[in-house]
């Protein structure tokens, strides 16, 4: 039987390279995107490449996403019979900062891929994943957010999102492309990068916990969010293009917790007991009881505010209501909230600890 073959965009990421792994192990050739850079940026997919480029079952190419030609070209050499469009600036208070270049990847270079398939007339071949956030619910006008829910995106990120998402639902009624939306709320892994709230807390913790930081800083910890592992929604990725029909899909645990609550679990996972007093840019999380730690006491401060890390916009409360693809997909997660953050702190406080042995 033919293999199907995958065309991956944004395949360095947390997501491309558990969906690279997920797909080579059902069989598909994977061809990857990766953007020229002059330092090596592709640790998360190293043993992938050095396993299955033997065998010509992964591949990678140089492109991105503002480059029309390019990504034309690579559909047309590439042919794929699937597409997972997950390149995008996806830091979401950066895009405050850099806003047209994330207009240009995160809206326009979806446009480029479907614009691409319509042109080359493969629009009965292939099937394009569009990669959504909850982002776009924003200012959230309901809780919890399901696919009938009115979009409020808060941060440039969010407003390119909302003009992909469009796009693909137009280039989907208009030419008959099989483009599903998936709308995955916050997907967590021990792969995540390090600028992102969950890893920076992860791996504070744990630096904090051996002596190798001191205090960790945060924003806004009221902000609540619906966190799963990046496995479980890969998965929900693939599940999406082997529907029948394309559509648009919320993927979400159904559960939601502070960043607070985020910061409180993984210091528990190390022993180290929190407790968070005073309000606003005072509040503070105090030790309020350690397990025979010698690197902190009880009373130590260990998480302090800082409004630099404030968005110009809030998006405070975004909790995912994935009852259509739970009973249509069959999609369910496997990963809690609490393996999630311990699978985090047990791989971060692996990587501190090799880090102290390398100095």
């Amino acid at each position: 039987m033919k293999r199907k073959v995958a065309l991956i965009t944004g395949i360095t990421g947390q997501d491309g390279a558990y969906l690279s792994e997920f797909l080579l192990n059902k069989g598909y050739i994977v061809h990857g995107i990766k953007r020229r850079s002059s330092s090596f940026n592709t640790a998360r997919i190293d043993h992938l490449f050095q396993e299955a480029s033997k065998d010509s079952t992964f591949i990678l190419h140089y492109g991105d996403l503002s480059d029309s030609l390019n990504i034309t070209r690579l559909i047309r050499d590439i042919s794929p019979d699937e597409i997972y469009n997950l390149a995008a600036m996806s830091h979401v208070k950066v895009s405050f900062d850099t806003p047209m270049y994330t207009a240009n990847i995160d809206g326009i270079g979806t446009l480029r891929i479907l614009e691409a398939v319509r042109l080359l007339k493969l629009e009965h071949k292939i099937k394009i994943y569009q990669a959504s956030t909850s982002e776009l619910y924003g200012n959230a006008q309901e809780i919890p957010q399901n696919e009938n829910t009115p979009f409020y995106p808060r941060s440039p990120y969010g407003v390119a999102k909302l003009y992909a998402f469009w796009i693909t639902k137009n280039y989907r009624e208009a030419y008959n492309i099989f483009a599903s939306n998936g709308i995955l709320f916050n997907h967590e892994s021990p792969l995540r990068g390090e600028t992102f709230v969950s890893r920076k807390i992860t791996l504070a913790a744990t630096k904090i916990s051996i002596g190798e930081q001191k205090v960790l800083k945060l924003g806004n910890l009221n902000a609540k969010r619906d966190w799963g592992h990046a496995k479980d929604y890969i998965e929900s990725m693939w599940m999406i293009l082997q529907h029948n029909k394309p559509d648009d899909w919320v993927i979400a645990t159904g559960l939601n917790y502070s960043v607070r609550d985020f910061t409180i679990k993984s210091f528990q996972k190390l022993g180290i007991e929190l407790e968070f007093k005073g309000t606003g840019v005072d509040e503070v999380g105090v030790v309020n009881k350690t397990e025979s730690n010698n690197n902190i006491s009880e009373g130590d401060i260990l998480v302090r505010i800082d409004p630099n890390y404030f968005r110009p916009s809030e998006v405070n409360n975004l909790l995912g209501d994935s009852t259509k693809a739970r009973k249509v997909l069959k999609w369910k997660p496997r990963y809690s909230f609490d393996s999630l953050v311990d699978e985090m702190i047990k791989s971060d406080l692996e990587l501190a600890k090799k880090n102290i042995k390398s100095q």
